[in-house]
Formats: structure tokens, sequence, C-alpha cells
């Protein structure tokens, strides 16, 4: 007796010095599970389940030792209560909830079955009150779950919480490549050869760029942006760093402030796109011969229907 209340002193040390029943008692658990992420979440569980079996197996050996116990009364009178005695609470909980009333050896022939095998016969045990009532719980479970997630519609079901990480993994790409383009500058840009970004570009160019350089490229107050030849070089970085920070002298503005950084790589590209094409009325070349070999966007130019001459391989310039 001495020795099961102090278990139960043990047991109720760790779970009050757990830091999960401090949380308890602070009354915060809620907000905890609530900010906590699925892995997380997921972990308490397996966590619950392994305490859960560890009091399961605890039972079990209150059970082992409850059973150990009434053998060694039965073959040692010394050992067993008197009959004036009454049982401790310990004797009556074990009975109702763990061993349940035992027959005994006399009056195993009420509960003897006619199965007989070789002189073998069978008892009709009934089932231990702990195993009756985990099972009356696991049917109780059932109602309460099938309840929640497929009457009440409260739980999310696997297919729910799926498309809700979807979701939110779609909103953390969409973060991750809005600061990705929002760090493009002249010392990284690329060459955006895809359908949507040269058109994108396109349609900026034909807004704020004709006016200088022509619909079609060829030049006007600006230079000719369709032959070899750049003032400033020809490359893709070159190109962005001009639209960036203009040529004040010449009298191009800066357009940092009015376009986004993605915005100028894809006038940038759109630009250098032009380069090789047929001019209406080509200014005359200005600045240094640039040569150096990119790849045309072929198919985006031509599915997008924009209007470019094509040419797979051009030496840009300009």
């Amino acid at each position: 007796m001495k020795k099961f209340k102090s278990l139960l002193l043990l047991l109720g040390g760790l779970f009050l010095t757990f830091p999960g029943f401090a949380q308890n008692a602070d009354g915060n658990w809620m907000e905890a599970l609530g900010s906590m992420k699925s892995s997380q979440l997921t972990l308490l569980i397996i966590l619950v389940v392994v305490l859960g079996v560890i009091l399961l197996l605890l039972i079990l050996m209150v059970y082992l030792m409850s059973f150990l116990s009434s053998v060694l009364k039965k073959q040692n009178p010394k050992f067993a209560l008197s009959e004036e005695q009454a049982p401790s609470w310990l004797e009556s909980f074990k009975v109702k909830y763990v061993t349940g009333k035992r027959k005994s050896i006399e009056e195993e022939k009420d509960i003897m079955l006619d199965h007989s095998y070789d002189g073998i016969v069978e008892l009709d045990n009934f089932m231990p009150p702990w195993l009756k009532y985990v099972f009356y719980f696991s049917i109780a479970f059932a109602f309460i779950y099938v309840g929640n997630y497929l009457v009440l519609g409260i739980g999310k079901t696997q297919y729910e919480e799926y498309d809700e990480e979807l979701r939110l993994a779609s909103i953390q790409k969409e973060k991750y490549q809005a600061l990705a383009l929002g760090s493009i500058d002249e010392t990284n840009v690329l060459f955006d050869k895809s359908g949507p970004a040269i058109k994108s570009g396109q349609t900026i160019y034909e807004n704020n760029c004709v006016a200088c350089h022509a619909s079609d490229g060829g030049g006007g107050v600006g230079p000719n942006l369709t032959d070899d030849y750049w003032i400033h070089g020809g490359s893709i970085q070159d190109v962005f760093k001009v639209i960036k920070y203009g040529v004040p002298e010449k009298g191009m503005i800066p357009w940092q402030d009015q376009l986004s950084p993605e915005e100028m790589q894809q006038v940038s590209s759109f630009i250098l796109t032009l380069v090789g094409n047929t001019s209406a009325n080509p200014k005359e070349p200005q600045g240094e011969l640039y040569e150096a070999v990119i790849e045309k966007p072929i198919d985006a130019l031509t599915e997008e229907g924009l209007g470019v001459e094509i040419v797979e391989q051009d030496t840009v310039g300009n």
C-alpha cells in the first residue's frame, strides 16, 4: 500500500514538472496549441500517445501484481485477509475496475463450457473490467470522431488539411518571389526570355519609351536600339543600369522611382530583343560596337504575337 502511494506521488511530481502541464497551470495551453505548427502538433500527439502507452503499461503492471498477489494468497493462507477484516479501497478498486471478481476453483464448474479437446475443457471467463472499459471508450471515441469530421464538419479532413497546406505554401512562395524580384539590381539582373516577361516589357516600352526611341526601336531623340552600337554598353546589366538611373545630361530620366525592379528587368529584356530588327527610319549608329551572342526568346515571341522580327541567334549591340 505504501509503495503504491509512493508511486502515485512520484508520477504526480513528474507531471507537475513537465512544461506542458506548467502551461496548463497558467491557463494558456489553448493559445499554445493554436500557435503550434503542424509538425509540432504532430510531435505533441505522438508524445501524448507514448505517455498513454506508458500509463497503460503501468495499469497492466498493477493488474499483474494484483494477480500474483491473489495467487500467493490462495497458495499461502497467511497472506489472505481474515474474514472479519474489510477490504481496503485499493482492493475494492482492483476488483471493480482491474481484475474483477474471480471464480474460485470450486466454482469453475459453473463457467465450464461443453467444449472438450483431448480432455482439456474451456472456461467461459469474463473480460477484465479495464479491457471492457477500453473497448467502451474506443466505441465512444469512434462516434465522436465520425461526428466531428464527417457529420458536423468541425474538424478538417486530410484533404482539407492538404489544401490548406497548399494555400499556405502558395502564400510563402509569393512572398519569396516578391522578395527576390524586389532585390533585382544592375549586379544580378538576368535576361528573361519568357513570353509573359517579354510581353510585359513591350507594354512598358510602348507606354514610356516610344517617344524617344520609336515604336520599332529605330531611335529619334534617343539612340537607335536595333543596331549593334551602344553608348553605355549592350549587356542586360548595362541596359538595366541606364533605365534605372537614366542619363540626365542626355535628357533621359531615371525610372527607378516609376518602375519596379521586375518591370525594369522586363523592359530591358524586351529592348535586347529589338537588336537586329529592321526599323522604318533607323537613326545612325552611336557609341561603340558591342558584340555578344544571346538566345532569342523565339517561342515566347511568336506565340505571344509581339510582331517582332525573330532571329535564332543575334549579335547584340547598341
